[in-house]
């Protein structure tokens, strides 16, 4: 059956339209990285992680060859790396929090660093918010750890700027409030029901 084509339809289908500006990143530390700014840097997670994603969902087809063509399966599910924006700040609590997990994982100078998974690895999550703060969606990345940190430009030009850099994560797989526990201890209200993290 078609839709009807006008814009009270559309709108009563649209419901508002998520925001793609209403997110929080929740950031943790694993036990071994513990200084000063790892007290202080999942707060401040929280207010200057500027940019994040929603992650894709992949799942790589397996093909079967038969008589010229290719029969495709459903094979294995990948998980691409997550990548995260950072307002860098005077102090710089996070960007130094960052790079005391890297260093831990391997020492610049040292070539040495932590060898079981569970030193340096901990969990993330980012969580969609509508616009009264109620949390929509939410996604945890379990057993992450940071590939990549990212350069800050500077630059004689830049005025009226404020300093950002990138930190890019592997982890294990994620999970969702809708695809299975994602252990947040938390339970969310959304415009659907109720789910548990």
């Amino acid at each position: 059956m078609a839709a009807v084509a006008n814009i009270s339809a559309f709108k009563s289908q649209l419901q508002g339209g998520a925001r793609p500006n209403q997110f929080s990143v929740e950031v943790s530390f694993p036990p071994g990285v513990t200084n000063a700014w790892t007290a202080v840097a999942p707060l401040q997670a929280a207010f200057l992680v500027h940019a994040a994603s929603i992650p894709a969902s992949s799942i790589q087809p397996a093909n079967a060859p038969y008589r010229g063509r290719d029969v495709y399966l459903a094979g294995e599910r990948t998980f691409a790396p997550w990548t995260i924006s950072i307002y860098n700040t005077e102090s710089f609590s996070l960007r130094n929090a960052f790079e005391s997990w890297s260093e831990m994982i391997n020492g610049n100078a040292s070539n040495q660093g932590k060898t079981s998974p569970s030193q340096y690895q901990a969990d993330l999550a980012v969580i969609q918010y509508d616009r009264n703060n109620l949390a929509l969606k939410s996604y945890k990345f379990v057993d992450a750890f940071p590939l990549d940190i990212g350069p800050i430009e500077m630059e004689f030009s830049k005025n009226n700027v404020i300093e950002s850099f990138q930190v890019t994560f592997a982890y294990q797989y994620w999970v969702s409030n809708t695809t299975g526990s994602s252990g947040l201890g938390l339970g969310l209200s959304t415009p659907l029901g109720v789910f548990q993290l």
